[in-house]
């Protein structure tokens, strides 16, 4: 299977504008992170996340690499010059999905500001939709998903959920030369495949802001 996104691929005038779109197998799900190398480089290395990794905070996956662009600077922001490829299992992104609140209040899906509060307590998983990005990090007319774990999450994720992490940051540094050269086809040729992964009204039907 081509594993790269066609040049001049995606018409942002018919895409949905809250759709999970991601590297997706039938068993597997691609999400990306950074970290600085002192945990991200023995975390491509051994597949697992080392114990300097703190599972008490919240971490945050996204399925869009070039959100993660955005976040990391392309890999150049301190702390965040490691940037992993995660592939998780299905199960395990819509488990963390299904049990899910979002990270803001919207009026109609929930009752009130505190009941979304409640929810929000004591929930192990959240989301947040925010503009996806183009090769130039500029914001697109529809979103990315981004999902962070705490507690319970955290645990699956680094335990249970994981298949392989890979380091992606020369990818990284490679389509970031290419747009700083203005060679745009090229570097959206390089681009993960991103497909739209479909989620049932059940997983995701609480998330839509």
């Amino acid at each position: 299977m081509n594993e790269r996104q066609p040049a001049g691929a995606g018409d942002t005038a018919t895409e949905p504008g809250f759709q999970v779109r991601a590297r997706h197998t039938d068993t597997t799900i691609t999400v990306y992170q950074a970290y600085r190398p002192g945990i991200g480089r023995p975390a491509a290395r051994d597949g697992r996340f080392p114990s300097s990794w703190k599972r008490d905070r919240m971490t945050w996956i996204k399925p869009s690499f070039l959100w993660m662009m955005y976040r990391c600077g392309w890999g150049v922001k301190e702390g965040q010059e490691t940037v992993l490829a995660v592939e998780i299992t299905r199960d395990g992104f819509e488990w963390a999905l299904r049990n899910a609140c979002l990270s803001h209040y919207v009026p109609g899906l929930y009752a009130d500001q505190a009941a979304w509060k409640r929810q929000l307590q004591r929930s192990p998983a959240r989301v947040q939709w925010d503009p996806e990005r183009d090769l130039r990090l500029r914001p697109l007319p529809y979103r990315s998903l981004q999902l962070g774990l705490a507690g319970e999450a955290t645990e699956r994720y680094a335990d249970e959920w994981i298949v392989g992490i890979r380091d992606v940051t020369p990818l990284a540094t490679e389509i970031h030369d290419l747009v700083r050269a203005g060679e745009l086809r090229a570097a959206a040729a390089l681009l993960p495949r991103e497909r739209p992964y479909e989620l049932s009204d059940e997983l995701v039907g609480h998330l839509r802001a």
